[in-house]
């Protein structure tokens, strides 16, 4: 994923790629520290993710957001809460407050990469075309795994801790089960459970207070038994 960043001040420009630096297949391929600096570049170069700041000179961030036809996925990075709206109305993927944490950071990349065209894996599917999947990043024991979402099968919450179980392994991380769910942005889980939550397309069965995928036997929590009965109805 090629990446520029529009800010004035340099040290935001270090944040930014340092935290980029920490994960894999992001590249720099520009430093703008103006809105015309990077009109220019963008004329005969293509980029698939741009982090934005918003005061700046000459051309304010919404302002060129705005002369972009096509533009790529947008992060905005800016220190003004307040312009949040004008930012989700031009299809900004994420809007992250300064200072932000990595952690923070990271949510938003995963927005990114859950919105944007999936990433092709190895596997064919039928037609011996190449299978595409949307994919998130999860840190385990101090490294960035990249999990395709429709390989997930379940996650469990392991005290201070999460257990990602996917069809391929089991990934121990430590983020809270509702902070999992919110980076997956997606409908495609439900929690059951106040420490499980299961992807609906892997449910084989469900059977009185357990549902079953693959190998697995998953428990219904009483104050979550009816979402998972309003799957059956």
């Amino acid at each position: 994923m090629k990446y520029l960043i529009i800010d004035d001040e340099y040290i935001a420009h270090d944040i930014i790629q340092e935290y980029c630096d920490l994960l894999p297949n992001l590249e720099l391929v520009k430093n703008c520290y103006d809105a015309l600096e990077a009109l220019d570049y963008l004329r005969s170069n293509k980029v698939d993710l741009i982090f934005l700041d918003l005061n700046m000179p000459k051309i304010k961030g919404f302002e060129f957001l705005r002369t972009l036809s096509n533009p790529p996925s947008v992060i905005v990075t800016t220190a003004y809460q307040e312009y949040a709206i004008d930012g989700y109305e031009l299809n900004v993927v994420d809007y992250l407050l300064k200072p932000f944490s990595f952690s923070r950071f990271l949510t938003a990349i995963n927005k990114v990469v859950s919105s944007t065209t999936p990433l092709p894996t190895n596997r064919s599917n039928a037609t011996g075309t190449t299978a595409a999947q949307n994919t998130i990043f999860l840190r385990s024991n101090k490294k960035y795994i990249q999990v395709v979402i429709d390989e997930i099968l379940y996650i469990e919450a392991a005290g201070n801790y999460a257990k990602v179980v996917t069809t391929q392994e089991i990934i121990t991380i430590r983020e809270k089960i509702s902070d999992v769910l919110t980076s997956l942005n997606s409908e495609a889980f439900l929690q059951v459970h106040k420490s499980f939550a299961v992807a609906i397309k892997h449910i084989h069965s469900i059977e009185g207070n357990r549902i079953t995928i693959g190998e697995h036997l998953v428990p219904i929590g009483k104050l979550y038994k009816l979402k998972v009965n309003e799957l059956v109805r």
